[in-house]
């Protein structure tokens, strides 16, 4: 089992003993100091909660519900909702921050709390060290009974939520629906199936085969939108001539596609696409992480703007945003992040500018994917041994290639000529990434084992 508790949050194996699992007692020494938080940072002394489809969802939400309540602080249940819901829902309620319940794309025996601000943002590291530090001290005093906090109950922002997308600028409902699309979806049992295909209806597509559409957190595969584990949507868009495939993880915020003959758009690319889209009509800088397909950098340079790169973690990407007043922005897995909706990754704000997109441009899905300079990305990890010197290690790695262009943000990104690699310590398991990109996969791999070749060497 296994319980980690950062400063994004805390999440865990369900089952177990208290402190070693995500446990009961866990879930409340989390939910208390992010309570204890709320009131010493917000005017505003409530909190939205939602979760996705999970099946342990519905037990960590009565904990944290009512845990929130004892510390009197008012709760907005969502119930069954998406990542990017609960986060406009945080502002469209006037609330102090928010706690969405999802391990992401975790398998089922997982789940996590993670913790929003009173902007529907993830917390900095500076609050999140806070949180960390209130629930190290353990003296929370609760709420008295005449001081209990009130709980209330929304079923419908996901239809809100939907409304708000439909009223963005670039989004044309009506392109969409001449298009009359055949889409096949694939939401792993989770509250996708309640949000796509309401949020397709609502764009005017009537031709939608749903696979894994039922939202009792059964899932039917691994849950990460990868193409090795989307091959029954791959076939149904085959089966069905559809033009599209669409996939989502259990809490929403991650979007991968697959084109009309099965192939699939990459999932580095669906924010690649997007961002074109966005940039046609409104010109202005773009940000991803560092771990990122270049593609973007070439898209942006394309209308004259300038591509940042942040470190890893959404965060860092919102943060960066901010700064350089990028007009789009996100992560290479699939996450979109577009602030004229919300400042957090969202899918369903993503489908909504892509469907418009592919309308406009009179193209398949594969002749809008070829469009895109085809970079290939290896992703590869070396495990640490325990007192290994992690920092030595990366300044040797500088050292040696400081003939290149070097960025020390978060770990050692190398940019060649033609190709990057980048290192990076994981903030969850004790392992390096090794993550690279070239113009061909044989090359990326090639160069990402000589990095791996040069670590290996330096930490003997």
């Amino acid at each position: 089992m296994a319980l980690i508790k950062s400063i994004s949050g805390i999440r865990g194996t369900i089952g177990g003993k208290a402190g070693e699992a995500l446990t009961p007692k866990d879930i409340v020494e989390i939910s208390s100091a992010y309570a204890e938080w709320v009131k010493q940072n917000s005017k505003n002394k409530k909190v939205v909660v939602g979760r996705d489809a999970r099946i342990s969802g519905l037990m960590v939400e009565s904990i944290v519900i009512a845990t929130l309540q004892a510390c009197g602080l008012d709760v907005i249940n969502l119930g069954l909702s998406t990542t990017p819901t609960v986060e406009v829902a945080v502002t469209e309620e006037g609330a102090g921050g928010g706690i969405i319940l999802t391990a992401s794309h975790n398998p089922k025996q997982w789940n996590a709390l993670k913790l929003l601000n009173e902007d529907g943002e993830f917390l900095s590291a500076a609050a999140g060290q806070q949180i960390l530090d209130i629930a190290a001290k353990g003296d929370t005093e609760y709420a008295t009974v005449d001081n209990l906090g009130k709980l209330t109950h929304i079923d419908d922002y996901i239809e809100r939520h939907i409304t708000m997308i439909l009223a963005l600028k670039l989004v044309d409902v009506e392109a969409i629906r001449k298009e009359n699309f055949s889409v096949v979806i694939d939401c792993v049992n989770s509250t996708g199936g309640i949000a796509l295909p309401k949020l397709l209806n609502a764009l005017g597509v009537t031709k939608i085969h749903e696979l894994y559409t039922t939202p009792d957190g059964k899932f039917p595969h691994n849950p990460e939108p990868l193409p090795e584990h989307l091959g029954d949507l791959s076939n149904e868009v085959k089966r069905n001539k559809a033009d599209l495939g669409i996939a989502v993880d259990p809490d929403v915020d991650r979007l991968a596609l697959v084109c009309e003959d099965g192939s699939f758009f990459g999932e580095e690319y669906t924010l690649v696409s997007v961002a074109d889209y966005v940039l046609q009509n409104n010109v202005g800088n773009t940000v991803s992480n560092l771990s990122s397909t270049r593609a973007l950098k070439d898209v942006t340079d394309k209308y004259g703007k300038t591509y940042y790169a942040s470190a890893v973690g959404e965060v860092n990407v919102v943060a960066k945003m901010k700064e350089v007043k990028a007009v789009i922005g996100g992560e290479g897995n699939g996450g979109i992040i577009y602030p004229e909706i919300h400042y957090g990754r969202d899918a369903l704000a993503g489908i909504a500018l892509f469907l418009t997109q592919l309308a406009k441009s009179g193209k398949s899905c594969t002749q809008l994917r070829a469009q895109y300079p085809n970079y290939h990305i290896s992703k590869n990890k070396i495990t640490l041994e325990e007192g290994m010197d992690l920092d030595k290690v990366m300044k040797k790695v500088q050292e040696k290639y400081k003939n290149e262009k070097v960025n020390t943000e978060d770990g050692v990104r190398i940019d060649f000529e033609t190709e990057w690699v980048h290192l990076r310590k994981s903030n969850t398991e004790p392992i390096i990434r090794i993550y690279s990109e070239s113009q061909s996969q044989t090359t990326a791999e090639r160069l990402a084992e000589k990095l791996m070749d040069d670590i290996r060497k330096f930490i003997k």
